[in-house]
């Protein structure tokens, strides 16, 4: 496009009506210069780039519309007889950033020259786009491999405060401080692999508006009598497919930011609508993508978000009340939330507001049922379990705690150590298997396992587990339980899956 462009000039002289024509229809900023370098006519593009505060007049330099950062290096270009494009930057009004543009210099018959200015500022920003994306994806990649280590330590934390408490009844009020540190190190995990997109989600189809309806008692007593809440729903019965929980973790994160932001006086609108897209339509952190969209908007009177820091707003770990205990993560676990529902979260913000714009992919079908309570089957209070975990201490405790119920317990190291038991002819009951092991894993494991021994049950145990429970071995008869967990989680769950007593 731009040799075309340059190729258009060709021979042309400055007086020409032709020229000032193809000045004014071209698409890219551009400018007729003499050969000292003033404005003789510049096009409206070229005007529309700057700024309606950086008027174009004939007799301005050329240097006046570069920002002073790159002045001096576009200074010795224009001094070059046949300089080749150069990337700078233009001024630009107050409040905005340098426009990033690339710039070439075509010399014309009679000494004048055209200046053209290509606007960098798309490729600069999925330049910047992509490099964020790798810098997120790095945290993800780590904050997802180091859950799994994290639930399996603050699992061993809960199993040794039980069995202590077990064991001396009279020490409970003293281990509770370190029970309840490890059900907010769970809760801290859980919002990592939020914003990591690896939690485990349970979608389901349900009325916007209607969840909406079901968290606002919930959001009432967090912000409290200060705060005026309005609720707007505008959504019309769309219906989307998203987890419940997390939905209720979005508006709580929005509403405990905006809360902060308000100082506990102001007003909170959470509205729905729907929304369609013709084409890609831009927005920050996200551009929103073509096709039908149900929102969820959340507009607080607070301070605003400084212009700053807006672009920063989502990434993990960024916070600016890090003295009161913000971990920087409110909004990062909205937005996995949303990128891992299939939606996209845009925000904007100017003094005394604030807005959120959540849009979700509309879903045509009914609304999913409220799930019923599944009749809960005999309890079966001892059988033969293989019990698999590579974290040793964490085996030893549920092994202790299976047992204590009256389980017999067969303990293995890795999931090739108990294929081989397998093999050999061990005929456990179930198969209780943590996920994420060296060599075989649970989901292998278990798949392997089945082959052998059809009908027997099996529990899968990890800190996430974002498509171990959606592969091809199916559902029937694999259960799943998340870490961290208590002893008394696990043999609770066990005593209740189907099979018989250890005879």
């Amino acid at each position: 496009m731009a040799d075309s462009i340059l190729n258009l000039f060709g021979p042309t002289a400055s007086g020409d009506a032709g020229l000032a024509a193809l000045l004014e229809a071209l698409p890219s900023g551009a400018a007729l210069l003499d050969a000292g370098g003033t404005v003789l006519r510049a096009n409206p593009a070229l005007r529309a780039l700057l700024g309606p505060a950086l008027p174009v007049r004939p007799g301005t330099h050329a240097l006046s519309l570069v920002d002073p950062a790159t002045r001096d290096s576009v200074a010795t270009w224009l001094g070059s007889p046949v300089p080749p494009p150069l990337e700078a930057a233009l001024a630009a009004e107050e409040g905005r950033a340098p426009i990033p543009v690339l710039l070439r210099l075509v010399p014309l018959p009679d000494g004048t020259r055209a200046l053209l200015a290509e606007d960098l500022s798309e490729r600069a920003r999925h330049r910047e786009e992509a490099e964020a994306g790798e810098r997120l994806r790095a945290i993800g990649a780590l904050a997802g491999g180091i859950a799994h280590d994290v639930n399996n330590l603050l699992s061993i934390i809960l199993g040794a405060a039980d069995a202590a408490i077990l064991a001396a009844p009279a020490a409970r009020e003293e281990l509770r401080p370190a029970q309840d540190a490890a059900a907010r190190g769970a809760a801290l995990v859980r919002r990592l692999l939020a914003f990591a997109r690896r939690q485990h989600l349970e979608p389901r189809v349900l009325d916007l508006d209607e969840g909406v309806a079901a968290a606002t008692p919930m959001l009432r007593s967090l912000l409290g009598p200060g705060i005026a809440l309005e609720i707007r729903p505008g959504a019309l019965g769309r219906r989307v497919r998203v987890d419940p929980v997390q939905l209720d973790q979005i508006l709580l994160n929005l509403a405990t930011n905006a809360r902060s932001a308000m100082g506990g006086e102001g007003a909170l609108t959470i509205a729905t609508d729907t929304a369609l897209a013709l084409r890609e339509e831009p927005g920050h952190p996200d551009p929103l993508p073509p096709g039908r969209w149900t929102v969820l908007e959340v507009t607080d009177t607070g301070r605003g978000i400084p212009p700053e820091i807006l672009p920063r707003i989502v990434e993990p770990f960024f916070t600016t009340r890090a003295a009161e205990g913000g971990t920087g993560l409110g909004l990062a676990t909205v937005h996995g939330i949303v990128r891992q529902s299939g939606g996209a979260l845009r925000i904007e913000s100017r003094p005394g507001l604030t807005r959120f714009r959540i849009h979700l992919p509309r879903h045509e079908g009914e609304a999913d049922p409220e799930p019923a309570l599944p009749a809960a089957p005999a309890i079966v209070a001892g059988r033969h379990i293989l019990l698999v975990d590579d974290e040793a201490p964490l085996r030893r405790l549920a092994a202790v705690a299976l047992e204590r119920a009256g389980h017999q317990v067969t303990q293995a190291e890795d999931g090739d150590a108990a294929l081989e038991m397998i093999e050999d002819g061990l005929r456990p009951a179930a198969l209780v298997s943590d996920i994420a092991m060296p060599g075989l894993d649970g989901v292998a494991l278990a798949r392997a396992t089945r082959a052998l021994l059809p009908h027997m049950p099996v529990v899968l145990v990890s800190g996430y587990a974002e498509a171990a429970l959606g592969q091809d071995m199916g559902r029937d008869g694999v259960v799943f339980l998340a870490k961290p967990y208590r002893p008394a989680q696990l043999v609770e769950l066990v005593s209740r899956l189907p099979g018989h007593d250890l005879p």
